[in-house]
């Protein structure tokens, strides 16, 4: 039975005629309630279905509050009966396309929430419903010779070719790695998996139904992206293996020369109309310079630079580091290892999330694949508990955090949250227990989701030290208390370097360096995207864009993306060559961002060290606003924040 063609993106959606009733049952009776009630909606057209169970659920609330999302038994009974019956005769699609009205009214009750007009276009393309709807008229195609590099072949870089060619515009991807995937190629680390859950952390225009685990591992998500790349024919778009040394603006021109170190080790200068940077922030591997290190006789790794090939079997491990890439190797090596010594400076707030090591049982991949919209409806409810309803939580209340460590009562639910999983993992362990708890707000450092970590350092194979690496002997560490730990491997989960382009030459108009612009550790960008003097060089993943509250990645690059072919399709459709936006716009909008931030405990997070701050104590990182206002700032230029320049015209 084919459901979507292999061809389709996933928002084509056709009918199912034959139907196993045994699979069908299974799935129904697996399926969450709500969004299996909105694919009910879609296969009868039948809108009443809305207020019906929108006055079932409010009656069955009573005077308990309800789990966030959760239907009631009685009535997800009643919705899994009732699609039963309905679905085993075939499942055509009878309402396609609902109004902007009646889609948010679905996704009130299918997240059983309020949920803000604002979201309305919002939830339809983030869903997977619709293709981002273009905003710039599209009443000319690009002209001849305009191209496009893209810098990057990791989740952003491939979303830019996939719509670059979808908006007709030439282009050509460069990645320094052998691979593409970008973080997902590199990070090749027992345990490393994805922190976002599985049906929302992928491009909304290519769901995938068939996920084996809530939260997916770095090797499926790898695949999910080389599919992606196949998919949509990517492959001769991408030249791996080639460093972008220089990009340098040509006024002559109005071009950019792009220098690259090629596969073979030769010097090539291509140009392009555009750049766009899809490299990330997190890319240099950040190792500690620790004395002693030379002298050590067994292996080193740091994470991001692992070898698949070391067998940690029976070995001594001295761990350093306690953020989210150390919990899921310390969680994966605790069965092999002969002994593990878990080092830490700051511990960080660990919430407990069953669903990390979850895997996705048949039934639910059944329904994902073969009820349809039932997975768009999955990822509607997925996201939205995931994004912006956890807005709130970083935000500072000034008279709750006055008498609190944490900042709000939102905050102090999460900070609730993660002490408990503390007492119920550690009761008779007050020493780990106090070790493990942060002295900073939630959300002041990333927030980790548990792999298992905490339960791994109850076991009898692992000590934990709350310190650092004062000194490195042949055969193993010596601690900042004057432990000393005998080792074979030591491994550095410390993270990354923090860098906004930093490692790339980027000379724009008049000869300014991007590297003078931002430096000081204080880069500057109009909505995280361009830099005035740098015409046509777009910047994705840019200083205070990342939605450190909730949400994805993915969805912030979408956003980007998106704003980046509005901006071209602009300069085509008004025979412009170039656009660059205006030093009072950008002062203005990071002065908004700033004044924002100091309301956050990004920029007040008391002890919380980490990338999140700059040296001077500046939040450059997290992006203040909503997802939904963010992603509505992102779906075309306001000319008025421009200057342009005409063709032919430097």
């Amino acid at each position: 039975m084919t459901v979507i063609s292999p061809t389709d993106p996933t928002h084509v959606v056709l009918p199912v005629t034959e139907v196993d009733r045994d699979e069908l049952r299974a799935a129904v009776h697996a399926a969450e309630p709500g969004p299996l009630l909105m694919a009910m909606v879609h296969m009868t057209g039948d809108t009443s279905l809305v207020a019906e169970f929108r006055a079932r659920l409010d009656a069955e609330r009573g005077a308990v509050p309800p789990v966030p999302g959760r239907y009631p038994e009685a009535v997800a009974a009643e919705v899994r009966a009732r699609a039963f019956a309905l679905f085993e005769g075939g499942m055509v699609p009878k309402l396609t396309v609902p109004s902007d009205a009646l889609f948010r009214r679905m996704a009130e009750v299918c997240v059983d929430d309020a949920v803000g007009e604002e979201f309305t276009a919002h939830l339809r393309e983030m869903g997977g419903f619709e293709p981002a709807r273009r905003h710039v008229p599209v009443t000319k195609v690009p002209p001849p010779g305009f191209k496009v590099i893209v810098i990057g072949a990791g989740m952003v870089g491939l979303n830019a070719g996939i719509k670059l060619a979808e908006a007709d515009f030439d282009y050509q991807i460069f990645e320094e790695r052998d691979d593409i995937g970008g973080t997902w190629s590199r990070n090749v680390y027992p345990g490393a998996a994805v922190d976002t859950p599985s049906h929302f952390y992928s491009y909304s225009f290519e769901l995938n139904p068939n996920w084996s685990r809530y939260y997916p591992t770095g090797p499926e998500y790898l695949d999910y992206m080389r599919h992606v790349v196949d998919k949509y024919g990517l492959r001769s778009r991408i030249a791996l293996s080639t460093k972008v040394l220089r990009c340098e603006w040509t006024e002559e021109t109005r071009r950019w020369k792009v220098m690259v170190r090629a596969a073979d080790g030769s010097a090539q200068v291509h140009e392009a109309n555009a750049v766009i940077t899809a490299t990330g922030i997190l890319n240099a591997a950040s190792i500690p310079d620790i004395d002693g290190m030379d002298a050590f006789t067994g292996t080193v790794m740091h994470t991001a630079e692992w070898d698949p090939k070391a067998d940690l079997t029976g070995r001594r491990v001295a761990l350093l580091g306690t953020g989210c890439t150390a919990v899921q190797v310390a969680a994966e090596l605790v069965d092999q290892v002969e002994a593990l010594h878990v080092v830490f400076r700051q511990p960080h707030w660990i919430v407990p999330e069953p669903m990390v090591e979850a895997a996705v049982p048949e039934a639910v991949r059944w329904a994902m694949a073969r009820i349809p919209y039932y997975q768009q409806w999955f990822r509607v409810k997925t996201y939205w508990y995931a994004g912006d309803k956890g807005w709130d939580r970083p935000r500072i209340d000034p008279e709750w955090s006055a008498a609190h460590l944490s900042v709000s009562p939102a905050n102090d639910v999460v900070m609730r949250v993660c002490l408990n999983h503390l007492e119920r993992t550690f009761p008779d362990r007050p020493d780990l227990r106090a070790a493990l708890t942060p002295d900073f707000p939630p959300y002041a450092k990333r927030i980790v989701k548990d792999p298992g970590f905490l339960a791994a350092l109850g076991r009898e194979n692992v000590s934990v030290h709350r310190a650092s690496f004062r000194r490195i002997e042949p055969d193993g560490v010596v601690t900042t208390e004057g432990e000393f730990l005998k080792a074979d491997v030591i491994v550095f989960a410390t993270g990354f370097k923090l860098e906004f382009l930093s490692f790339m030459d980027v000379v724009g108009r008049d000869g300014r360096k991007l590297a003078n612009e931002w430096a000081g550790q204080d880069p500057r960008a109009h909505l995280g995207i361009m830099v005035p003097g740098f015409p046509n060089f777009f910047v994705t993943a840019g200083p205070n864009s990342a939605p450190n509250h909730g949400g994805g990645h993915n969805l912030v690059s979408e956003g980007h993306v998106h704003y980046v072919i509005e901006c071209l399709q602009y300069l085509v459709e008004n025979s412009w060559s170039a656009m660059e936006p205006k030093r009072e716009v950008v002062e203005e909008y990071n002065r908004r961002v700033d004044e924002a931030l100091d309301k956050t405990v990004w920029k007040h997070g008391g002890t919380a060290t980490g990338y999140y701050r700059n040296a001077s104590g500046r939040a450059w990182v997290s992006c203040p606003w909503r997802l939904v206002d963010y992603w509505t700032m992102l779906r075309a230029p306001r000319p008025e924040d421009y200057y342009f320049t005409e063709t032919g015209q430097p």
